[in-house]
């Protein structure tokens, strides 16, 4: 199977240097760049098109939320990587902000070496990955908007039974591996309903499609 192709995007040299080491080694991922700040990481997303960007939120210059935006800008002329969030620290308003610019992932750096390698995997394969302090934030925010959303009530009405069964599932945290075996369904069908889940959402990633799935009161 080809290794998983990764960047590396934090503004101090130790950290890059530490996830070098706790990555490089794997057979199943690829070190293919480093960056220190944003503007540097932009131009090595679009020449190098890695799977995964490994992202810090506090650097010089363009910050690691200033890269999402960017990269959640319709018209782009190269395919979106899948973005996990590094950081040390988090505020509610970093998480939530990078998660509605479609961060694949968002990972706290005291991260054990085991739990950095298979977040990377997960993120590649389309899976969330959330470390428990991130998922209270989720949370809490959730807890403070309206229990429905009448707009995302109407667009989830599009969705098929098959479909809305899917997302649900994926919003409950199933990996496509267990969707499948709870729908009996294959692992290409699974990931067929989510394609048209995220297309008819107006979402990218699952975490985005379970929370406008939460909001559309599907989760009650």
């Amino acid at each position: 199977m080809k290794p998983v192709t990764v960047l590396l995007v934090d503004d101090d040299p130790m950290v890059r240097t530490g996830l070098r080491l706790v990555l490089g080694g794997e057979s199943t991922i690829t070190i293919i760049g480093e960056a220190a700040e944003g503007t540097a990481a932009l131009e090595q997303i679009a020449r190098l098109d890695p799977d995964v960007v490994l992202l810090d939120i506090r650097m010089p210059g363009l910050d690691g939320l200033g890269v999402l935006e960017r990269l959640a800008r319709p018209g782009r002329d190269t395919a979106r990587p899948r973005v996990m969030v590094l950081t040390t620290y988090h505020t509610d308003h970093d998480v939530l902000t990078a998660l509605g610019h479609g961060a694949a992932g968002f990972l706290l750096k005291d991260a054990d070496p085991a739990e950095m390698v298979a977040a990377v995997l997960a993120v590649h394969r389309g899976d969330p990955v959330l470390s428990p302090a991130v998922t209270e934030t989720v949370i809490a925010a959730a807890a403070g908007r309206p229990r429905i959303d009448p707009t995302l009530a109407r667009t989830v009405g599009e969705l098929t039974d098959r479909e809305r069964e899917t997302a649900v599932l994926m919003a409950k945290g199933l990996t496509n591996t267990e969707i499948g075996a709870r729908m009996h369904l294959s692992l290409a069908t699974v990931k067929a309903n989510l394609t048209r889940v995220f297309a008819k959402l107006g979402v990218d990633n699952r975490v985005s499609a379970a929370m406008a799935v939460r909001d559309a009161g599907l989760l009650d």
